[in-house]
């Protein structure tokens, strides 16, 4: 007999983030033998290096940057990274600086200047190694002068709540910024620089994970303006940043550091984890629990609303053919537009759109999770949409469309019992969905 489809979801979620944990991350592409550094294909010769620095920022930094420190102990000379507060672990030498996410503070500014600090010490003859991880941008917010950090913050929550995609506000953070952009890379020039990566964003572009602060940037101070104007924010956004992105479009200030810049010439980015490897282990979990896996994609994306009644629709489509149990995996990044006054996150949005989508289907289930732990401004990763998911809320006298209407499915799915709560994964690979579907119901 099956265990029950909870049991399931969350084993298969488990194997996902064994994969995508930032110290095996780390350990699959950098080794050391003697005095060889190997990072993927490149090496490091460190007896030619006077300093080794580590930095790095992002939720997930902590365990990549200890296990530097396991695999080259001493030879560390310094180092600093910013993760979000509780999200650290025991270090020996490099510090630990936290801040706040997603809409930043003083401490993450702090923090993001004591790495570009460290960066800047790094001569020719030294050798950075820098750990990159989601949740980078908001922890890092060293902006330019003439906009504040009061600024900063207002134009990042104007930009979640309007519903744009992580492009579009890591374009508008990366031309405020003197972290992001490639500015990282550019405080580090000349000294050799390995970036570590793990990507939070369709497509994997390495520009707008984490705001790309080691990558060339391929936007522009007009797409900014093109996406205030996009969401209406001309007239909402903080009088200094739109004189600032108008300078940009006038020519009157510079772009951000793109291809052909020299302070990328001695620059090593490597992706070391991905949605994508995510999804292949949740596959194979799930093919170990007696389901076809079928990886529908990574690049999910979109109106987290919409999104779930199309896979819930591809599912009960599924479920017609009796034939074999499947279970399908999706994965990306969706958006909330707020219309309501309640709380929640994407996942927790798209587990209570399914829920209510799903209604009657007795023999699907689905789990909507963030990689790392936390979904949106609460404490809960995302959300289940089980068989019996409307009965309990019928029990409760919970009506799942009015949370619905009020973007209020954190206590929906509270007062369900259906919110998933893992809390701080350090690791971060955007969202998945897992859907079991079968022939009989569970």
């Amino acid at each position: 007999m099956n265990a029950h489809p909870k049991d399931m979801l969350h084993q298969i979620l488990g194997a996902a983030l064994t994969a995508v944990a930032p110290d095996k991350a780390v350990s699959r592409f950098v080794s050391l033998d003697g005095d060889t550094l190997l990072i993927d294909d490149v090496t490091y010769y460190l007896n030619t290096f006077d300093k080794i620095y580590v930095v790095g920022a992002g939720k997930g930094a902590a365990p990549m940057a200890a296990k530097l420190e396991e695999i080259l102990g001493d030879r560390i000379t310094d180092g600093v990274i910013c993760v979000k507060y509780d999200h650290t672990v025991p270090l020996r030498i490099i510090r630990t600086v936290e801040g706040a996410h997603p809409v930043p503070d003083a401490n993450g500014e702090l923090g993001a200047h004591a790495i570009l600090d460290l960066a800047a010490k790094a001569g020719k003859k030294d050798l950075v190694l820098c750990c990159i991880t989601g949740g980078a941008s908001a922890l890092t917010p060293a902006l330019v002068d003439g906009i504040s950090l009061d600024e900063g913050k207002q134009a990042t929550q104007l930009l979640l709540e309007c519903g744009a995609n992580i492009n579009e506000i890591n374009a508008i953070r990366k031309h405020m910024s003197i972290f992001g952009s490639g500015n990282l890379a550019r405080a580090a020039y000349p000294a050799p620089l390995a970036a570590l990566i793990i990507s939070d964003v369709v497509g994997d572009n390495l520009d707008v994970i984490a705001s790309g602060p080691t990558s060339p940037d391929n936007s522009t101070f007009k797409d900014c303006m093109d996406i205030l104007e996009r969401y209406k924010l001309i007239e909402k956004i903080p009088v200094n940043i739109l004189a600032h992105m108008q300078k940009g479009v006038d020519g009157t200030i510079y772009e951000t550091p793109k291809t052909g810049d020299p302070s990328f010439d001695s620059v090593q980015n490597l992706l070391v984890a991905t949605n994508e490897q995510a999804l292949q282990a949740a596959a194979e979990k799930a093919k170990e629990l007696g389901f076809t896996p079928q990886i529908v994609t990574s690049t999910m994306n979109g109106e987290a609303r919409t999104v779930a009644e199309d896979i819930a629709k591809q599912a009960q489509d599924a479920a017609k053919s009796k034939t074999e149990k499947l279970c399908l995996l999706s994965g990306g990044e969706t958006t909330v537009t707020l219309t309501g006054k309640g709380v929640g996150g994407r996942n927790q949005e798209m587990a209570l759109a399914a829920a209510v989508a799903l209604d009657g289907c007795p023999n699907i289930a689905m789990l909507c999770a963030g990689t790392d732990g936390s979904d949106g401004p609460t404490d809960a990763a995302g959300g289940f949409a089980l068989p019996d998911s409307l009965v309990r809320a019928k029990e409760c006298r919970i009506d799942p469309q009015v949370y619905l209407a009020d973007n209020d499915s954190y206590n929906y799915l509270k007062g369900t019992g259906d919110l998933l709560q893992t809390g701080p994964t350090l690791t971060n690979v955007m969202d998945i969905c897992i859907t079991l579907v079968q022939y009989e119901p569970f």
